[in-house]
């Protein structure tokens, strides 16, 4: 009954949430454009799923997801699992967390493969370029570069250093890759960045970096806590136009070969 009532709650908010943008849309179909709504049955039932599924995503979020995420964390680098002590020592090594980094990589990847908006990206990408290239092989670069970034971001959580460094430190290795990369891999590359921080992917990690800080002796989860999103954006760029550029130099020295045969 707590949930339904809970459910209930979610839902009215998620119709105040949603109502600008049917207003929205309303407002230039019938007074921009002057003409009637096309197929508007089925647009008032694909908004009614829209509210539905949006309200039942933000109660497993708050029922389930953060939850799980938060507490995981907790466990991973609790004392008693980490050290066999009621409480951390104050000179202990990065190294001892070792497990926790193996869950960050492991859950970014596992949450990017299943992530609804790279699936959906992955297909035009192979649909657009008439299959060169390949739905797998974008998801899995896509989710390498997830799971390295979320490994060293929780490594950044447990050291306290500056999330900045890593940042900038990024960036600049993209920027140096976008100069060589292939022309038609850059563009998707950037997007690729930006799809793997959607509604699959966030919770878990927002709420394992939480966790995180929280278990973690003088890190405070306000400075340390955040920060796992953005190295879940820009590392799979750099992943994506890596394998691009392995790709063509495969292809390339493929093609010399077959030139030396001939």
């Amino acid at each position: 009954m707590e949930l339904l009532v809970k459910f209930g709650h979610t839902l009215i908010l998620t119709v105040k949430d949603v109502f600008p943008v049917l207003a929205l849309l309303l407002f230039f179909q019938l007074v921009v454009l002057r003409r009637p709504m096309p197929n508007w049955k089925r647009v008032v039932a694909g908004f009614v799923f829209v509210l539905v599924g949006l309200a039942l995503f933000l109660g497993g979020l708050e029922t389930a997801l953060f939850p799980i995420g938060k507490i995981m964390a907790k466990q991973l680098s609790s004392p008693e699992f980490v050290f066999g002590l009621k409480t951390a020592p104050v000179d202990a090594s990065w190294h001892a967390y070792v497990w926790v980094y193996v869950f960050g990589a492991l859950i970014g990847f596992a949450t990017t493969v299943a992530e609804p908006a790279l699936i959906a990206v992955c297909y035009k990408a192979n649909e657009v370029s008439r299959g060169t290239l390949s739905q797998w092989g974008l998801r899995l670069a896509v989710a390498v570069g997830v799971a390295i970034g979320i490994g060293i971001g929780t490594f950044r959580i447990v050291t306290g250093t500056p999330l900045y460094i890593y940042i900038i430190a990024g960036y600049a290795i993209v920027v140096i890759q976008t100069v060589f990369a292939p022309r038609e891999i850059i563009a998707l590359a950037y997007d690729s960045g930006g799809v793997t921080t959607s509604t699959v992917t966030v919770p878990l990690v927002a709420a394992l970096g939480l966790g995180l800080s929280e278990a973690i002796p003088g890190r405070n989860p306000a400075l340390d806590g955040f920060g796992l999103i953005a190295f879940a954006s820009v590392f799979p760029i750099m992943t994506v136009m890596g394998y691009a550029q392995i790709a063509h130099w495969l292809e390339l020295r493929n093609l010399r070969e077959s030139r030396e045969e001939g």
